[in-house]
């Protein structure tokens, strides 16, 4: 797989994958609105970039949704997590106060583009505190419970999946599964312990992912993909 980065004046960043798995010319357009465009190895770049052209205007409007999705954190708002509760204040400074279970973020300017990117850290950083602490013994008490062995556990923040395994058998799991439903969670656990046997997406894969979660392997599968891997 190669990749190619360019900046469209009206759409932003895109990034042109060659893919041997792609059938087709494949676009999606991520919430922070940068966009993915991956193609077969016999589809030319001129090919490709003619069909970016041709659904410009399909991507900004999914572009724009995106900035209505976009969550607008306010004085007041709270976000129940795992383990705490995040309360957002207004402040003369920038300054997070923690109190028992609750995490107090105090905040000079809600809409500047600053207090967004500040606000994003410490939601991330409250994650990886949560992830390390819930998700490695959970991963282990399934793999026990289903007969399934694994190397090492990572976790990570990563944009573009919510965990994988590795060839080693190393599972690497995306901080951003916190703020899913434990349904969810446990369906993303699961499907990297499958991936410890099985290193596909083929029949057997789902035959086995589905023994393992009553039958419902596409129903959770198609669930988690409501959610982003983004965090506001």
């Amino acid at each position: 797989m190669s990749n190619k980065v360019v900046q469209l004046s009206r759409i932003g960043t895109v990034t042109f994958s060659r893919n041997k798995r792609s059938k087709n010319i494949k676009i999606s357009v991520k919430p922070d609105k940068t966009v993915l465009v991956s193609f077969p190895f016999y589809v030319s770049g001129r090919e490709d970039a003619a069909f970016v052209q041709k659904n410009e205007a399909w991507i900004m409007r999914q572009q724009q949704k995106f900035d209505v999705r976009k969550k607008r954190i306010e004085p007041g708002t709270e976000i129940q997590t795992k383990l705490h509760t995040i309360v957002f204040l207004q402040g003369e400074k920038n300054n997070v106060v923690t109190e028992n279970t609750q995490i107090n973020v105090f905040v000079t300017e809600f809409q500047s583009e600053n207090a967004h990117a500040y606000l994003e850290n410490i939601i991330t950083e409250i994650y990886r505190f949560e992830a390390r602490k819930l998700l490695p013994p959970r991963l282990k008490q399934l793999a026990m419970k289903h007969g399934f062995t694994y190397s090492k556990v990572t976790i990570r923040n990563n944009k573009r999946n919510w965990g994988s395994c590795s060839g080693k058998n190393n599972i690497s799991l995306n901080l951003q599964m916190m703020k899913l439903p434990n349904e969810l969670i446990d369906y993303i656990l699961l499907h990297e312990l499958v991936h410890t046997e099985i290193k596909n997406h083929g029949a057997d894969f789902w035959k086995q992912l589905d023994a393992i979660t009553g039958g419902q392997a596409r129903l959770l599968a198609k669930k988690v993909k409501q959610f982003s891997t983004y965090n506001l």
